[in-house]
């Protein structure tokens, strides 16, 4: 085992005794061959320790460390050249091949080493250092392989930290509108209760106030009537004939029948409630049918936080992990698709470049997609509408388009992949799908690409087995349905935007 002292001497790249170290400015010593070695490779003048990137392309030769590391060799050979063979008291200068130990030249003459193999001690030496050096290099680069994972995984967990804290955000700001239509919803229908409460209780009212005078009159007149009743029968008959004829003058009013209509209108403000609040709901509600994945996002593109816009940027340090395209600046839609009618729509603006596609399941995300051969695309490439046909072995096509495209709608079937601009169409590839495609962006403008939000007309019908689809060749698909999705026994008619 190596001393405290020899441990301090040996290089951090090779883990050999320094030859011609020189002397970072960050005060970390190497030998100058190792160090240059490694900024070739790495390309950076970065310390292989520390990280921090060196001030002088030549870093100064450290003499003193050169002079300790001088002294140490001349130490240890002299230790090396004082070890006596244990049978004749002689220097050991001689490596028996045969016997793999060291031996004297007395030993080399004896019996026990006839005809065997000798070399002298430093050749012997180095030969086995290079062979302990080639064993010691698969575990030194597999020592490099989990540190570079250990660093990726440190990196991811901080990744995570901030996706956890960003997305909770964006949950508590959405419910946060989100409750804020429910309350003006509220405030809405609690008013219109508070209305008709106060418009029919001033009716209620006034039918009060005429029914009390009519009570008053017919009171007056009845008690009037009374009193002669219980007069003298002279003092009756005298005045008989006067209280006979208000009696008659006293016209007779309809019974008083109830309102109609009286009472508050419970099923208006009630009825279906849950249903009305969720179409006003669908007014603040933005539906967008692509969303993009951050995970699988190049390091230099940002995503709104909304994940409906990428622009690009300067490179970010994200964790590398399997689903992110590492060399092409490219994002994928979260959700892909195997079957059905899909389409969506990207605002492209005036971003100078862009890529809008779909790219299959099985697509690598690592290393030069455009080697691949594998994506229906159609962009903008300096200034020219683009599209590349793979299973043309990747023929480019330039575009018949003489205007400035600023809205792409792009259409997947299960047969083809057509781009319109945004209801005529610029291009189509007729090209059946054997396995899931996700839809894809590539940028590499700081102008953002947006995927701009859908209303589809969604409605519920009553459970039944029935399956329903429209096979007809009608050329206009408006409000046309596509297609019944059964889900918790309710089928839901899904129409086009």
């Amino acid at each position: 085992m190596a001393s405290k002292s020899e441990e301090n001497l040996r290089c951090p790249v090779c883990q050999d005794i320094f030859k011609d170290p020189v002397l970072l400015s960050c005060s970390h010593s190497f030998c100058k061959d190792c160090v240059q070695r490694w900024w070739r490779r790495k390309q950076t003048l970065k310390c292989p320790v520390c990280k921090r990137t060196s001030s002088r392309k030549h870093p100064p030769p450290n003499l003193a460390l050169k002079n300790q590391c001088e002294a140490f060799l001349l130490e240890r050979d002299q230790r090396s050249s004082d070890a006596l063979c244990s049978l004749h008291s002689e220097n050991l200068k001689l490596f028996c091949v045969d016997h793999q130990e060291l031996v004297c030249l007395t030993c080399r003459d004896s019996e026990k080493h006839t005809d065997h193999r000798f070399r002298p001690v430093d050749e012997a030496a180095q030969d086995h250092k290079e062979e302990l050096q080639k064993c010691l290099k698969p575990l030194q680069e597999k020592l490099k392989l989990f540190e570079e994972a250990k660093r990726n995984c440190d990196q991811t967990s901080k990744q995570i930290k901030v996706q956890a804290r960003d997305t909770k955000r964006q949950i508590r700001k959405e419910f946060k509108r989100l409750h804020q239509v429910l309350e003006e919803e509220e405030e809405v229908r609690v008013a219109a209760l508070r209305k008709e409460e106060k418009q029919k209780l001033k009716v209620m009212k006034q039918k009060m106030e005429d029914l009390r005078r009519e009570i008053a009159a017919l009171s007056d007149t009845i008690r009037a009537a009374e009193e002669e009743l219980r007069a003298e029968d002279a003092s009756f008959l005298q005045n008989y004939k006067a209280a006979l004829e208000r009696l008659q003058q006293r016209p007779l009013m309809d019974d008083p029948e109830p309102l109609s209509g009286a009472l508050i209108d419970v099923t208006t403000h009630l009825g279906n409630l849950s249903l009305k609040i969720w179409k006003k709901m669908k007014d603040a509600v933005v539906y967008t049918t692509v969303i993009l994945d951050p995970n699988s996002a190049h390091p230099e593109l940002i995503l709104s936080d909304d994940l409906t816009s990428v622009r690009s940027r300067e490179r970010q340090e994200l964790p590398d992990n399997p689903e992110r395209f590492d060399s092409s600046c490219f994002v994928l839609g979260s959700e892909g698709f195997k079957s059905g009618f899909h389409s969506w729509v990207v605002e492209v603006g005036d971003s100078a470049h862009w890529v809008l596609g779909v790219a299959p399941e099985s697509l690598q995300k690592k290393g030069d997609l455009d080697s691949q051969s594998r994506l229906l695309t159609i962009g903008l490439y300096h200034g020219t509408y683009k599209t590349i046909a793979p299973s043309l072995h990747d023929q480019v096509y330039v575009l018949p388009v003489k205007k400035q495209l600023q809205r792409i709608r792009v259409q997947v079937d299960y047969y083809s992949l057509s781009f319109f601009d945004p209801d005529i169409l610029i291009h189509r590839f007729p090209h059946p799908f054997c396995e899931r495609v996700f839809p894809y962006i590539a940028t590499r403008d700081t102008l953002p690409l947006k995927i701009l939000p859908d209303t589809p007309d969604i409605r519920i019908f009553v459970p039944n087995t029935t399956t329903v689809s429209d096979d007809d060749d009608d050329d206009d698909d408006d409000g046309r349905i596509t297609h019944l999705e059964v889900r918790d026994g309710f089928e839901t008619a899904l129409r086009l935007p």
